[in-house]
């Protein structure tokens, strides 16, 4: 028999979820090279406070977290939805090859807009479109591969193994051929860095990714139970293959829009799922909030744990992700391997 959450402690659950964020949020908005009291930011968040806080709050350090909370979160959406529609609790953005597409991107953007001075001929500000453009463009691959099996959910995970592999690969080889100035902010893009978002990038990440996540809850109402195979979801009058390929194209969106703009931030999709699964069961609705809440607060809770203990260096907020993500995907690839034999 399925195990059902009770609705009163979900609610619990996400609210008490949603409260650690708030917090969260404006600590983040708070630190930096003053401290401004939480009291001082929920003023200015609220249209009040002086010159002085109004500046700092809402023009250098709200749009950093915002954009980490966004991004943290598509991130997280994207996650959730891959997991389910596959039936794998391993699977992750990263494995359709969106992040290491969106890489390649960038990095090629920086190579062929560099000059001989080791200057970008046109503004970084472009540098977003050329990921979302690898990201795209990766994520074709795998359903051009894959061909009339594309709706297997196993053969699109290998395709996009491999094609992640070699876009990692080639943006190995252009980093180390490239500018000393490509390779550098390719690496920090690589990394995962919100430090340098402003307002106008902000607004395009809400303007692409609000409609996509908008169409993938909806989207998401048809989500089939864990247990329920291609013959069985017919049986009800889904079309589980077709159904597939429009969940894996909504989760790549999110991820390209998200990646675009905060960088390579991995294992975010992976944890957040989980999370979300420990605190609310597996209920459809339920579990993509939590998911968003959970990723956003890895991600600015990342963000300012390395404030916090690097200041004042800037360090990407993905390295946080990476060295927590990477040993949990060892943990679930070996728990998966003894559950298997």
């Amino acid at each position: 028999m399925r195990r059902r959450t009770m609705p009163g402690s979900t609610t619990i659950a996400l609210l008490a979820v949603f409260a650690v964020f708030v917090l969260l949020f404006l600590a983040g908005v708070g630190f930096g090279s003053t401290w401004i009291g939480l009291d001082t930011v929920t003023g200015v968040l609220l249209g009040g406070g002086d010159r002085t806080d109004r500046l700092v709050v809402l023009q250098l350090r709200l749009p950093r977290v915002l954009a980490a909370a966004i991004a943290g979160g598509a991130i997280a959406y994207a996650g959730y939805l891959l997991q389910r529609i596959t039936r794998n609790e391993l699977a992750s953005p990263g494995v359709l090859g969106v992040v290491d597409g969106a890489a390649l991107g960038v990095v090629l953007f920086l190579a062929i807009f560099s000059n001989e001075s080791n200057a970008l001929t046109v503004p970084v500000a472009w540098q977003p479109l050329a990921a979302a453009l690898g990201a795209m463009t990766a994520i074709g691959l795998v359903f051009l591969l894959s061909g009339r099996q594309a709706s297997s959910a196993i053969r699109l995970i290998l395709f996009g193994i491999a094609i992640a592999a070699v876009a990692k690969a080639l943006t190995t080889i252009f980093m180390l051929i490239g500018p000393i100035y490509q390779a550098a902010q390719a690496a920090r893009w690589l990394a995962g860095a919100v430090n340098t978002i402003n307002w106008s990038e902000v607004q395009i990440m809400l303007m692409v990714l609000v409609p996509v996540g908008i169409v993938a809850g909806i989207a998401a109402r048809n989500l089939p139970p864990a247990d329920l195979d291609d013959a069985s979801s017919r049986s009800i009058g889904l079309n589980l293959p077709v159904y597939r390929i429009i969940m894996f194209l909504l989760a790549a969106l999110l991820t390209a829009g998200a990646v675009a703009f905060a960088g390579g931030v991995g294992f975010v999709g992976l944890i957040a799922p989980h999370m979300a699964r420990l605190l609310v069961g597996r209920g459809r609705m339920a579990g993509i909030v939590m998911s968003i809440l959970l990723g956003a607060i890895i991600l600015v809770g990342a963000d300012l744990l390395i404030r916090v203990a690097f200041a004042p260096l800037e360090v990407p907020a993905g390295t946080v992700t990476a060295v927590i993500g990477a040993p949990y995907f060892l943990y679930l690839l070996m728990r998966k391997d003894n559950s298997n034999g």
